[in-house]
């Protein structure tokens, strides 16, 4: 049985491969992965845009760090995060409201087989690049061609799934794949896309600043320096103005990105008011920092938004490459030696809660205890692989918030010391008395991951341990994470409600030995691969569910990270004729909210 899912106004996700046939036989404006669309056929805009939003004005981001590259699509080069959102568009968009569903952008429609062999996309006529040329089906196929072959490697690992990419018609593209797969179509419907032509004789993997890639999206990069500044406007003659999915969205005329080498100079650059909008991680910075002339005149605000997404994992990573942290032993002992405790109360105040899971925050994260039900069953055939806690219950130390953190050393002491370590003259030792000692590589103008090592360098030499410290360039820091050549370092790894195929990409196997891959910690798992397999072939959500949770019980086990803190909200400052709707998405101030949904209007 084939089955036709129609994008009107709307769109489909790869998730109508997730319900059974005969629930999606009937031609539908939009597909969920479990249950139906929030939005009905004939919805009018996202929920959480305003449609009546003014378009004009500006907002001047700021970022610590520098730039060498306009294209996110590739290998090369350290590029604005923000121009892969921004700067491009692909055929499917994602409500921030629904974790499973898609809605039509460059595709108004889509056709899948019910078990994920194969998709089929057809093109919207009115489509059209920012130089008014149409978007062809050729364009569409060597997008997805060059991207899963020679680009970033967040596309490649998609794409070895694909058997063969081929046009349907005048605007239809037809994708088979290798082995059935339920989020596959999903995947392949939030891929960039881009001009064909504009690449003719050049080389599309080395391109820098040269070269702006032509695109669909409704900014278009304007100006630039490189490493200070870049420029987005809107364009007027942009294509999709008139989509129900951009009504009320991305209505400022300027976005302009600003660098700076320390964070302190960028929040200098806020408090007088170069800077229109600036986040703030820091809960205690928050309180202390926030109090300058312009927010007490009433120029800047200072907006709290709660989410409900993940918080992921942000803490230092150890590189079990490395024979310092091949051994599980050792790496609990960097956990037990970090106070974690005495750091938060001393850059948070204390307030800010302790990321405990993948996916704290959120019913994807992991149950305390023994695991139960599915997720225990789903480790069972791992039994004899999986590290201690995994089955049973891990829970990361708590201490008694005293700098000396007695307790955690005396642990670490003992873990060191099973995995052959001793103290020889107040120096850690191996068995052949070589010091055990490492390097924590940190990019400049990381203020407060420094201030974090520095307290954690001060516990580590009570077991003996002084790694060195190296802070480095953003270039430097980009090349040497792409290449795995660093023993212990800050990371993020931010997760979504609908986790997928992306998993493969922080922590499968294959990716633990790919060049400029997201598994900085080089996990190999069976149980985590597995744990991945089951997420993208489960029919229910209780299953896929289950699936996630075992998966996050194995990465927490493996101790590959030493957890950071989360925050369940997100403290915005932002100058007063910025503004946001009061409805807010389930993901809250995430990427596609700032500045998608704001606009610029004076009081």
């Amino acid at each position: 049985m084939r089955t036709v899912c129609f994008l009107k106004s709307v769109v489909l996700v790869g998730a109508c491969l997730a319900l059974a046939p005969q629930a999606i036989a009937q031609p539908s404006h939009g597909i969920a992965m479990y249950g139906e669309p929030a939005l009905p056929p004939d919805f009018a805009h996202l929920p959480y845009a305003n449609p009546d939003a003014p378009t004009g004005g500006r907002i001047v981001t700021g970022e610590v760090g520098s730039f060498d590259s306009l294209n996110p699509h590739i290998r090369q080069g350290s590029v604005p995060w923000q121009l892969r959102f921004l700067a491009y568009e692909s055929l499917m968009g994602r409500s921030w409201d629904e974790p499973f569903t898609l809605y039509g952008l460059l595709a108004e429609s889509v056709e899948a087989d019910p078990d994920g062999s194969w998709v089929e996309f057809q093109l919207r006529p009115e489509a059209r690049f920012s130089d008014g040329s149409p978007v062809t089906v050729d364009d569409v196929i060597w997008s997805y061609q060059t991207l899963g072959t020679i680009g970033h490697p967040r596309y490649l690992n998609a794409w070895t799934n694909v058997a063969s990419i081929a046009p349907v018609g005048e605007r239809g593209v037809r994708i088979e794949f290798l082995a059935p797969d339920r989020e596959m179509a999903l995947i392949m419907g939030l891929r960039p896309i881009l001009k064909q032509a504009q690449w003719d004789g050049v080389d599309f993997a080395e391109s820098g600043l040269d070269t702006i890639p032509i695109a669909t999206a409704p900014y278009v990069i304007d100006d630039f320096e490189a490493g200070r500044f870049v420029s987005l406007r809107r364009n007027p003659d942009y294509w999709g103005n008139d989509l129900p999915f951009r009504r009320g969205t991305n209505v400022i005329d300027e976005v302009r990105m600003e660098f700076f080498a320390d964070g302190n100079v960028m929040f200098e650059a806020f408090t007088s008011g170069l800077l229109s909008t600036m986040r703030e991680t820091n809960a205690s910075d928050w309180v202390t920092n926030y109090d300058f002339p312009r927010v007490r005149s009433g120029e800047v605000v200072l907006s709290v938004v709660p989410h409900q997404r993940p918080s992921g994992m942000t803490g230092l990573v150890m590189n079990t490459r490395q024979p310092q942290f091949a051994d599980w032993r050792v790496r609990e002992a960097m956990i037990q030696a970090f106070n974690f405790e005495f750091v938060n109360q001393t850059l948070n105040g204390g307030t800010e809660p302790r990321i405990t899971s993948y996916f704290s925050n959120s019913s994807l994260g992991m149950e305390p205890g023994a695991a139960t039900g599915r997720v225990a069953d789903f480790l069972v055939p791992f039994a004899d692989d999986l590290l201690p806690g995994a089955t049973d219950g891990y829970s990361l130390p708590i201490g008694d918030g005293g700098e000396a953190n007695r307790s955690g050393i005396r642990a670490a002491l003992g873990l060191m010391e099973d995995a052959g370590y001793t103290i020889e003259d107040g120096v850690m030792t191996d068995a052949t008395g070589q010091p055990f000692t490492f390097e924590i590589m940190l990019q400049q103008g990381s203020t407060e991951n420094q201030a974090v090592v520095n307290i954690y360098t001060e516990a580590l030499e009570r077991l003996g341990i002084t790694p060195g410290i190296s802070t480095i360039d953003s270039a430097q820091y980009r090349e040497r994470a792409d290449a795995f050549d660093f023993d212990m370092t800050y990371s993020q790894w931010g997760l979504s409600l609908s986790p997928g195929n992306e998993q493969r990409l922080y922590w499968g196997c294959e990716m633990a030995e790919t060049t400029g891959s997201r598994n900085l910690m080089g996990a190999c798992s069976p149980a985590i691969d597995a744990m991945i397999d089951q997420m993208l072939t489960s029919d229910s959500l209780e299953d896929y569910r289950a699936a996630v949770q075992a998966m996050d019980r194995v990465l927490m086990a493996g101790r590959y990270v030493i957890p950071f803190w989360q925050n369940p909200v997100s403290r915005i400052a932002h100058d007063a004729n910025l503004h946001y709707p009061e409805a807010l998405p389930i993901y809250g101030d995430f990427i596609g909210w700032q500045p998608d949904v704001w606009w610029v209007e004076a009081d």
